[in-house]
Formats: C-alpha cells, structure tokens, sequence
C-alpha cells in the first residue's frame, strides 16, 4: 500500500507499531529518567519533563486528547501520524487519544503536557490517561523501573 493512499487511522498505527518495536530496542540498553515534575491545579494536571542532550525515550500510549509543549530546546518528536519533526521550542502540538510518542533530544529539552482532569495525584492521573503497558520502560510518575541501569548524564 502507498503512503498516500493510507488512511489518517492507518498512518497512525504504523506509527505506533515503529514507535512500539523502538521501545522493545531501547529496554535492552542502559536506561535515562527523565526530572519529572507533576502539577494539579483548577481541574489540570500538567507534566513538566527536562530531557538531556543525546537521550531518546519514548512514552506512553495517552488516552486522551492534550497538549504537548516543547518549551525549550531541539527535540525530533514522532507525530503519531507517520512523520518525524525536528522542533525547537516554543513549540505546541495538540496529541490525539492513541498518540505514542518517541522523543529525541538534539539539545537539552524542556517539554510539558497539559490535562484536563479531576483527578489530584500522579497514581489516579495515570490511570485516567494512559494506556498500562507491562513493556515500558517507565512506571508510575515517569521513574525508570530499573535503575541499576540507569545512565548518568
């Protein structure tokens, strides 16, 4: 099938399927944790995330629509559509439900993401968001699940 004949929906799981077979690639070397920081305020959770220069991660499948915000810095970003961007911050996209993103950081990157929700903590706020995912390489909060490994920056 050519990419122009494919669908919005197609492109999308072609996405997540590179993006997923990336993470499976990523699981085997050492691991990164990202400084995390979490915010609730008015019926909004925000999710402040600095990334290193060098470091490829990649997230989870988010349920909801929200926005994603490359504060500062250069990161190529996948789109959840088929495509790669290279972005320098400011930089806002609105993610669609079943976005998976991988995000490389070209220099040291601050990005944020918005939410809206009721909730007010990261356990109930993950719940409501984000898809499990028995393969990440991160659990609750954005904390590295194996961290004997981890790499310093």
């Amino acid at each position: 099938m050519e990419l122009a004949s494919q669908t919005s929906s197609e492109l999308s799981g072609l996405m997540q399927q590179k993006v997923g077979a990336l993470q499976a690639e990523l699981s085997k070397l050492p691991q990164y944790q990202p400084e995390t920081k979490h915010y609730f305020h008015g019926g909004m959770y925000c999710r402040e995330v600095f990334r290193h220069a060098g470091v490829l991660v990649v997230g989870a499948v988010h349920k909801k629509e929200h926005f994603y915000l490359i504060v500062s810095g250069t990161a190529a970003i996948t789109d959840g559509e088929g495509n790669v961007q290279e972005v320098t911050g400011p930089h806002l996209f609105q993610s669609k439900p079943g976005t998976k993103r991988a995000v490389y950081a070209v220099t040291d990157t601050l990005c944020m993401t918005f939410h809206a929700i009721e909730t007010t903590t990261v356990e109930e706020a993950e719940a409501e968001l984000v898809e499990v995912d028995p393969d990440s390489m991160y659990s609750l909060g954005n904390q590295v699940k194996h961290t004997e490994i981890e790499v310093q920056p």
